[in-house]
């Protein structure tokens, strides 16, 4: 059976489990794949780690791409996500649909975990900076570096997730409440693309167009994200 690499950013890692599966069924290729956060994946590939394919932020593509390292033709965007707030399955949820009762909840949690290497990291300790809180929920929070936040959610250490919808929903034994109010975040938008120096080239390209295609539509939504 032929295989191809992927290398995707963990807020596909629900959504690329199922379309693998279906894709490899579909054409007999089996796709190998590897999930961590964009910053992390441009690391490995700067340290020149082999891949067919890769699933970024399309900023952190667009990085690849002027690097060299992905080519630009065929690079497409597959889905957007909103970044969310998650509680312990049959916790009270906060309020989250206006900024003054996200800060009110915020400010009331005992502890909040966020990711320090994901994009949803970065944002989220933007906003709190941004909302002129940053000192107390620092001071509190518990900052996950790299995986699932809600995972501390079910373990105790915090009340409040903060995560991409899509990376939240793959946590058992949490709900989430909302998105955090769209006025206050600009959607993380998923790209894919080729690697230049993919081993597997016609395969990959494959898959791309797979899951580009509409018939993903309902498994992206499915994940919490939107096509």
């Amino acid at each position: 059976m032929e295989k191809i690499r992927m290398l995707s950013t963990l807020g596909l890692m629900g959504a690329m489990r199922t379309l693998s599966s279906a894709f490899e069924v579909e054409t007999g290729i089996h796709v190998d794949a590897d999930f961590a956060p964009t910053l992390a994946l441009l690391k490995r590939l700067r340290d020149g780690e082999a891949a067919d394919l890769v699933i970024l932020t399309r900023e952190g593509l667009d990085e690849a791409i002027a690097e060299g390292r992905v080519l630009a033709d065929g690079a497409a965007d597959l889905a957007r996500s909103y970044v969310g707030i998650a509680v312990r399955t049959g916790q009270a949820h906060p309020g989250v649909g206006s900024e003054a009762a996200l800060r009110k909840s915020l400010l009331a949690a005992r502890s909040v975990a966020y990711s320090r290497l994901g994009a949803s990291g970065v944002y989220f300790a933007q906003l709190i900076a941004r909302m002129g809180i940053a000192a107390e929920i620092n001071a509190k929070a518990t900052v996950v570096e790299q995986g699932f936040t809600a995972q501390r959610l079910v373990s105790g250490e915090a009340d409040l997730a903060v995560q991409q919808i899509s990376e939240l929903k793959q946590v058992d034994g949490i709900e989430v409440v909302g998105p955090i109010p769209h006025d206050l975040q600009t959607p993380a938008v998923f790209s894919a693309g080729r690697m230049a120096k993919a081993t597997h080239a016609a395969a990959a390209d494959r898959l791309l167009r797979y899951l580009a295609s509409p018939e993903v539509i309902p498994v992206l939504r499915q994940s919490g994200l939107e096509p």
